[in-house]
């Protein structure tokens, strides 16, 4: 490989939120990697900050054209430049069109287990959320149309917040399943918020559909959230999308976006998005394969050491979703025994709205540190033996 993963960065005195832990703990939960960005990214970073002068930031043409550039060429969907709306996050832009788009007390679906802090954007502004668990056969997940069809048909609920991959289950969405979501979204007058953010962490060789590529009815309805932030390691710059293809629709977003003040880019988060996006390609798919080998090594573990434990079959993102079920423990029990016993720190699988028993587990990161954190995942359960 031209570049390096294998190299173990201490991330100490960062202030990384991810490392603020115990001694001798080992954090794999929270969602950002532990390898340094792509080199061309710190170059871009370095020249801006060596010019000494940080006012005041615009959003140039070149930040346009890398994000329709790439999401072509690698995605094959034509956004236009005017579709496009700077914002400092994906959880911003959720927020605000909760904000803007429903008003208290109507309902926002999600379909659960997913990311959490989706609960967060919603409760915090005042709306209710609407679960619709997945069905889930001890190895993958799927959508149950009919409930959807019913959740969706209540005029109390005016929005869905989708994760495309999904974020814990690492599922990649097919166009069927996107655009039967997108028909009734539409049909019943449901606003689709949807959530891109790990599409560039896929296996090799597979590849996510975007949401608004698939009908009309998916794209006249919907808000892309997108950043670069999770492919390239850069969620404390700040830097992310909107893209709303729909004229009157991009119109209510800009303005949501500008009244809650998110909509301009700090000194660099610009320059590190125009880099990852047109200089990060060779560094992303070898990124790519060292995660696939991460997991194949978890998965060769899992299944030879740790029978108790289910790894669910995935082809995105770096995050494990592991079915502990057969341990007999709750989500929030299990997470602390591991933590306590061996220093182990995953993510509690129950904040995801999942049934008990799952756990999340990230791989983003050295080789070497995978294999120790598995040894004290093994550890840890073998404690639980009488």
């Amino acid at each position: 490989m031209k570049y390096e993963f294998d190299k173990v960065t201490d991330r100490s005195g960062t202030n990384s939120y991810k490392w603020d832990i115990g001694a001798d703990e080992l954090p794999m939960w929270v969602a950002d990697m532990d390898f340094r960005t792509a080199p061309e990214i710190t170059e871009a970073i370095v020249r801006r900050a060596e010019h000494g002068v940080f006012g005041y930031s615009t959003v140039p043409d070149e930040w346009y054209d890398a994000y329709v550039n790439w999401w072509k060429n690698r995605h094959g969907v034509e956004y236009k430049r005017d579709d496009l709306i700077f914002c400092t996050g994906v959880i911003p832009i959720i927020s605000s069109c909760v904000r803007k788009l429903t008003t208290p007390a109507e309902n926002v679906l999600i379909m659960t287990p997913v990311y959490n802090i989706f609960y967060n954007c919603i409760r915090n502004n005042g709306r209710n959320v609407r679960e619709l668990p997945l069905d889930y056969d001890g190895r993958e997940y799927r959508v149950d149309f009919d409930r959807l069809e019913k959740e969706l048909s209540d005029p109390q609920t005016t929005m869905m917040l989708l994760c495309n991959p999904h974020n814990p289950i690492g599922k990649i969405w097919d166009r069927k399943t996107l655009a039967g979501i997108g028909e009734l979204a539409y049909d019943n007058g449901v606003t689709v918020i949807s959530d891109e953010i790990h599409c560039d962490v896929t296996d090799p060789g597979r590849e996510y559909v975007p949401f608004a590529s698939v009908s009309e009815k998916c794209r006249d309805n919907c808000v892309v959230c997108i950043s670069p932030t999770k492919a390239f390691n850069l969620a404390g710059l700040q830097t992310a999308a909107a893209v709303v293809p729909d004229k009157k629709l991009r119109h209510k977003v800009w303005r949501a976006l500008n009244t809650d003040e998110v909509a301009e880019p700090n000194a660099f988060a610009v320059q590190a998005a125009v880099a990852a996006f047109e200089r990060g390609g060779e560094w992303l798919d070898e990124l790519r394969q060292y995660l696939y080998e991460n997991k194949l090594l978890a998965r060769e573990i899992i299944e030879r050491e740790l029978p108790q434990i289910k790894l669910v079959p995935s082809d995105a993102t770096y995050l494990l979703w592991l079915d502990c079920t057969s341990l007999g423990m709750t989500s929030r029990e299990l997470w602390e025994h591991i933590r306590r016993s061996a220093g182990l720190y995953l993510s509690d699988g129950s904040v995801y709205g999942s049934p008990e028993g799952f756990l999340r587990m990230n791989i983003a990161c050295p080789r070497s540190t995978v294999r120790d954190g598995l040894e004290r995942l093994k550890k840890a359960v073998a404690a639980l033996r009488p």
